[in-house]
């Protein structure tokens, strides 16, 4: 696969995974500043964190770099909810910003592995 369509793959796979995949539960039990109560917020982040890491690891065929996405996703995620990045729009942009310059950076390791 080029380095363009692993991209186009993984933008897609990440649109998928962020939002129907995601749902209304884990939205909001993977925020531990507002968690629902009984459900630990870590095991819902890193639920997330783990669908958006198996989608980075079957579109590159390098599973480490699925377990880079799983650990980036979760810090990401973790900073957006609490308020780490800012609020409202900002935090959405920079969530959203960060998440798309990790897939830059696992194309780009992707193709170099694979050269």
């Amino acid at each position: 696969m080029s380095g363009l369509s692993m991209f186009a793959a993984m933008i897609a796979a990440h649109a998928v995974c962020d939002y129907p995949l995601q749902g209304d539960f884990l939205a909001k039990a993977k925020n531990r500043a507002m968690p629902i109560p009984g459900v630990p917020w870590w095991q819902a982040l890193g639920a997330h964190a783990a669908i958006h890491g198996g989608a980075v690891g079957l579109i590159t065929g390098i599973w480490w770099l699925g377990l880079l996405e799983v650990a980036a996703h979760f810090i990401i995620d973790d900073l957006k909810c609490t308020g780490r990045l800012g609020t409202g729009a900002k935090a959405f942009n920079l969530d959203q910003l960060g998440h798309l310059t990790c897939k830059i950076v696992w194309v780009i390791i992707a193709v170099s592995v694979s050269a």
